[in-house]
């Protein structure tokens, strides 16, 4: 299962677009949103967009 971003509590840092290993984070209509095709979850470790997320859970499973 991937993860999305819950836009209503995105600052639009962008910490999580630089942090993503697969580059399936991206800015678009103003808000991040993550590809759930590219979207791996990190591959068993912990998500980095979670960890670098200033806002708690605002990555969160899809």
């Amino acid at each position: 299962m991937a993860y999305k971003i819950v836009t209503s509590s995105c600052t639009v840092c962008g910490a999580c677009e630089f942090e993503c290993p697969n580059a399936a984070i991206k800015f678009k209509n103003d808000t991040y949103k993550i590809d759930p095709v590219k979207c791996t979850e990190c591959d068993g470790d912990a998500p980095k967009c979670v960890a670098v997320c200033p806002v708690p859970k605002t990555c969160i499973p899809a």
